[in-house]
């Protein structure tokens, strides 16, 4: 915007210099100047008239030029928008999923063990309430263990406390006992993005564990964040069986989307899948 109003205070300038050029010009006429001042004052009137044209059609340009900017910007943000809340509504959709079928359930089987003791109890059948008793402990301790993943994955304390390797360490360390993996990880360069660009990216690399494991289970897992040329770059790397449905990495490319992210996927010959994303470094370092 500077740029066109400093163009077109130019052209203005120009404009006037000819208008004055030309008061001039009627002046020498009327006074008699001699033919070679004329033709020098035609000349200097007719090369002023045509750099304020061109500054004209310059600034006409410019503007066009910063209008067609501005119009793909505010596409892009509204494209980023719409992504960034649909994302959110896919997150929203997982967690209800995921606690009606997992921690209610289990609540509500629990409460019908307790009516089962009680039961038991009034009747006499100590054995039986016992048994039912320690079951119901049980399913307890799996339904707090289920919350407490669910809260590690959703915003690990370990990564607002101690920084973005040792929450995925953390991770790694988990579903690898769980799932019997060999996970690497080179993931120094994230300690110097934003916190919400590490927030992303560790749930980007959670997702990619989860659809690794669902695919396999994987025995190897290369988890890499490194500077690129054009941004930062986030690798996962698994030897798991390869996805045929890109439909299976959409949860992924949405969270990359929110950081304006590039995602690739690029499966192995050999078997397994690498997944890139590279993310503008506007988005993501501090």
């Amino acid at each position: 915007m500077r740029f066109a109003k400093r163009s077109s205070t130019s052209a203005s300038f120009l404009v006037a210099l000819v208008v004055a050029g030309a008061v001039v010009g009627i002046l020498v006429l009327t006074l008699g100047a001699r033919f070679p001042v004329l033709v020098g004052l035609l000349l200097a009137i007719t090369v002023a008239g045509a750099l304020a044209a061109t500054l004209l059609v310059l600034e006409r340009r410019q503007d066009e030029r910063m209008d067609e900017e501005l119009e793909r910007l505010s596409t892009e943000h509204a494209q980023l928008s719409d992504q960034l809340i649909t994302a959110e509504q896919e997150e929203r959709r997982r967690l209800a999923l995921f606690l009606h079928d997992g921690p209610v359930q289990s609540m509500s089987g629990i409460a019908l063990m307790l009516d089962a003791v009680i039961a038991a109890i009034e009747g006499g059948r100590s054995e039986e309430a016992t048994r039912v008793l320690s079951s119901a402990l049980e399913k307890q301790r799996e339904t707090i263990r289920s919350l407490r993943d669910l809260s590690f994955e959703l915003e690990p304390v370990v990564l607002r406390d101690q920084g973005f390797g040792p929450a995925v360490r953390a991770l790694a360390d988990q579903l690898g006992l769980e799932n019997r993996l060999q996970i690497e990880l080179d993931v120094e360069p994230a300690e110097g993005l934003t916190e919400h660009a590490q927030v992303a990216i560790f749930q980007i690399v959670r997702e990619a564990f989860h659809q690794a494991i669902r695919r396999g289970p994987p025995t190897r897992v290369w988890v890499r964040i490194a500077e690129a040329e054009d941004g930062v770059e986030a690798s996962i790397a698994d030897d798991a069986p390869g996805e045929r449905r890109r439909a299976g990495f959409d949860a992924i490319e949405e969270r990359a989307r929110s950081l304006s992210g590039r995602m690739t996927v690029d499966p192995s010959p050999d078997g397994g899948t690498t997944v890139r994303i590279v993310f503008p470094p506007y988005r993501v370092r501090r």
